[in-house]
């Protein structure tokens, strides 16, 4: 299978959906992976992300685990993540904090594209992750935004994500490279704290990026998030996202 040609069909489908709110975002995200055994290392990771046409902060995001490494190509990781998303209810603002406890399953491999000299040696992930959030709940009270009680949710995150070089990787493990990714989100059990569907969410993306060191990439794309709401409600976000990915 190309899984190449997948994800960019995934990425036009997505680009064509028609939508009934349509947003421009930006996102910056830092993901860090840190050995401390040949079998353990901790993941990271920091994320902002604006309101529609970069005016405030929409959520602030901090995600921290445990990996175990149970092969070159298997890791498995239990985390805790904490999140605020800004909210507005009746012209007020404010942020709503969601708590979550999450596990996943990482598969990455090889994957060659092309033969002979214009062979590319690239990886191919695939994520599992499954997440138990306890959303707070927001009202007006007295003339102010209040967060009160909280509401539980699982969700299911699929991920693919494939990089390639587009030069052969240097002796230094150098080069730029091409990412393309999609991530379908649904949701299971209670569904009723969330949008009652089990479909919540997918988020395709493109990016062109540079592996400054065997340890260190940054890159930049865009990605399309399409995200189910309540009832006929569902959002068309187009963000410009910068990620750096550390591993030691």
């Amino acid at each position: 299978m190309n899984y190449q040609r997948l994800l960019v069909v995934l990425l036009l489908l997505a680009a064509n959906r028609l939508t009934a709110q349509t947003q421009l975002t930006g996102w910056l995200a830092d993901f860090n992976t840190v050995k401390i055994s040949t079998k353990l290392s901790l993941h990271s990771d920091f994320q902002l992300r604006s309101t529609d046409q970069i005016e405030h902060v929409q959520t602030l995001l901090l995600r921290a685990g445990l990996n175990y490494h149970a092969s070159k190509k298997i890791v498995l990781t239990g985390g805790y993540a904490y999140v605020q998303n800004r909210r507005v209810i009746d012209g007020i603002s404010g942020y709503t904090p969601e708590h979550r406890i999450w596990e996943q399953f990482l598969l990455t491999h090889p994957l060659t594209i092309g033969k002979g000299l214009h062979a590319r040696k690239g990886t191919l992930a695939h994520r599992f992750r499954v997440e138990q959030r306890f959303i707070a709940k927001s009202r007006v009270l007295n003339n102010e935004f209040d967060n009160y009680g909280n509401v539980f949710a699982n969700r299911l995150r699929y991920f693919i994500r494939n990089v390639t070089p587009l030069v052969p990787w240097s002796t230094a493990g150098k080069a730029p490279f091409l990412a393309l990714q999609n991530e379908v989100f649904v949701n299971f059990g209670d569904k009723s704290g969330v949008n009652g569907e089990f479909f919540d969410q997918n988020r395709a993306y493109i990016a062109l990026g540079y592996r400054f060191h065997k340890s260190f990439d940054a890159e930049m794309g865009y990605m399309n998030q399409y995200v189910n709401g309540r009832g006929n409600a569902f959002v068309n976000n187009h963000i410009v996202q910068l990620a750096t990915y550390v591993r030691l």
